[in-house]
């Protein structure tokens, strides 16, 4: 078996680099789930009068590029590299070629992986905004609470029948921030698991199965991660 099939075995992603790619996996997600859903569905609604055919060409191909562009991702922003698991596509006719990429089961993974990406992207954005809004707030309490309304902080409210916690003080706000170091701690740790996590993830869905690896190395054309130096 080729070294190369064991190349992309899944790294221990940086805080840094899963932080802005668990961010960023929002948008992104919006923005090929639009485009697919549009492309998808104009293309079989007019493919009767042939309209539609270049359309789902063009969807295949959008497909295509945007799972080697997340598989740049991943590995720029994760440290996990995902090897390509297309067949070649054969010379010759071009009906050959777009058989090829219409009955290769990695255009398909690619184009589920693309449509997971939103919801997948929306629960990442939250959990990362959420655990790192209230880490750093707590964190930064004896700074800031001096220029909240009335120089004072409430939890968990400002309703004067809600105030179970007040902070007027640098005094009273150290616990709060101690609190909030912990916070940062944990928000850290689960950053990089995320990241972890979807790396995994990109690895199932946008990488080679064991049976196109075998496939792949037979003929020759298995990626090798690129060697860092």
């Amino acid at each position: 078996m080729s070294t190369a099939a064991h190349s992309h075995d899944t790294a221990r992603p940086s805080i840094g680099g899963s932080l802005v790619f668990l961010l960023l996996s929002f948008p992104l997600g919006i923005a090929s789930f639009v485009v697919l859903v549009t492309m998808t569905a104009v293309g079989t609604a007019t493919a009767i009068v042939w309209v539609g055919l270049p359309i789902i060409a063009a969807t295949v191909l959008v497909t295509r590029a945007a799972g080697h562009l997340e598989r740049a991702r991943v590995y720029a922003l994760l440290g996990t590299f995902v090897p390509s698991p297309r067949r070649p596509l054969p010379e010759g006719s071009w009906r050959g070629r777009w058989r090829t990429r219409l009955t290769d089961s990695a255009t398909w993974r690619e184009y589920g992986y693309l449509f997971l990406l939103l919801p997948l992207g929306i629960a990442e954005f939250v959990i990362m905004v959420a655990t790192w809004a209230v880490s750093l707030a707590l964190l930064a309490l004896p700074i800031y609470y001096r220029f909240l309304p009335d120089g004072v902080w409430h939890f968990p409210s400002y309703d004067e029948h809600l105030r179970w916690v007040t902070v007027d003080s640098v005094g009273s706000a150290l616990p709060w921030s101690a609190l909030g170091l912990l916070f940062a701690v944990a928000a850290a740790l689960l950053t990089r698991g995320l990241g972890a996590a979807h790396a995994r993830f990109a690895r199932l869905m946008l990488g080679p199965t064991a049976a196109r690896e075998r496939e792949l190395d037979e003929l020759g054309t298995v990626p090798v991660a690129p060697v860092a130096g």
